[in-house]
This record gives C-alpha cells, structure tokens and sequence, in this order.
C-alpha cells in the first residue's frame, strides 16, 4: 500500500478529497502524515480530524544567526532534515505538496527525487512561482479566457519539475479571485486522484526529464 506524506502550509483543501477517496476504497493508499511550518494551520487540524498523524515543525527553530543567502540555504536545509526524518518514521512513499508555501532544499529535492509532487494553480509554465489568490488575480487582471491546475514532480526550480497532469479551467466573464479559486481546486482535486492512483499502481514514471504514463 502506498504510504503518502502530505506537506502542507494552509488549509489543505485538496487533502480532503484524497481522504474521501482512500476512505471508500477507491484509491489504495493511506495518509501516513501531515507536516506543517505553521502552527495555525487548518491542515493540521484536518488531519487529527480523520486520525491522521499531525505534526508541526516550526522553521525559526532551524533559523541561521546571519542572513546572509548562504545561511538561508542552511537554515533551509535543516529544516528540511527535519521533515525527512519525520518522513522516514513514517514510511512515506509518495509527498504531496499541498499549499505549502516553502522552497525546498537541494538536499530534500534530491533525496526525493520524483517521490514529490506538487499542485500549482495553473497551467504551467504560465504563472510559474505565483502563489494561492494572487495567481487567480492576475490571471484575471491579464484577461485570460482559461486557466486551470498542474500537478509536477518537483526539481530545484520554482514549479519547472516534469508535468504530470494538467485540467484547464474556463474563465467565466463574471468569475472572481475567489470563484476562480473554488473551480481550480475541484480541477487540482481531479488530477490529484487520479495521478496518485496510477502512481499507487507504479504507472507513474519519469524518463528523460518527462513523465510517462503506462
């Protein structure tokens, strides 16, 4: 059974439609744990909700003394060996990044390589680095007439990793940041189902920089 870690810094929305599905049997895979860098977060307690394990790790704890960007590498790095560690204990096959409003280390990107996935509120490479509300305004503000959802294996670069999945999402002429928001979850919770079920049945793979699908 595929045991998935979930990374996550906000509400973690798109979780709850994967537990849904592996709760009725649709997806054969278990939630092992949720990990936050934010103590408020939702996703936290979303997870003791539907008894998974919910752990916080706080960043500032792995904060170098300079701020010098080399130092900021470390603190990341640290914090990241933190994360895998938790990772490790609990078996984790597959990570999710859902929400989760960090850059990753080299050393967790590499350790992990093609073991991650993360979800991007549009359709890559469009909107690349953008985050949550402010993609869907701007894709607004440019007068786009689709958007929609990407889900990629994660590499060292800001949402460049190969693409797994997409959706396209139309924009409709009275569509708001918020609207926008609610129909590109729905279409990020598709992908996300489906790309973790293939992946549960080891038809997800990555040759020459590309996802295949078999």
């Amino acid at each position: 059974m595929l045991r998935i870690g979930v990374l996550s810094s906000t509400r973690a929305t798109d979780m709850q439609a994967l537990i849904d599905s592996i709760n009725s049997r649709k997806i054969n895979a278990i939630i092992s744990v949720l990990i936050s860098d934010r103590q408020d977060a939702y996703a936290l307690e979303r997870a003791k909700n539907h008894n998974i394990k919910a752990v916080f790790i706080d960043p500032k704890k792995f904060v170098a003394e300079k701020e010098g960007k080399k130092d900021k590498e470390k603190s990341r790095e640290l914090f990241d060996r933190q994360v895998s560690k938790m990772l490790d204990e609990n078996k984790v096959g597959l990570i999710l990044l859902i929400g989760y409003m960090r850059f990753l280390s080299r050393f967790f990107v590499g350790r992990y390589k093609n073991r991650i996935m993360n979800i991007h509120p549009s359709l890559l490479p469009k909107y690349a680095g953008g985050m949550d509300k402010n993609v869907h305004e701007d894709v607004l503000k440019n007068r786009e007439k689709t958007t929609g959802a990407t889900l990629h294996f994660v590499d060292e670069g800001a949402d460049t990793g190969p693409i797994i999945m997409q959706k396209e999402v139309k924009i409709e002429k009275n569509d708001t940041a918020d609207s926008l928001k609610a129909k590109v979850q729905k279409a990020e919770q598709d992908i996300i189902l489906k790309a973790v079920d293939l992946y549960s049945k080891g038809r997800i793979g990555v040759k020459n920089g590309k996802v295949v699908v078999s």
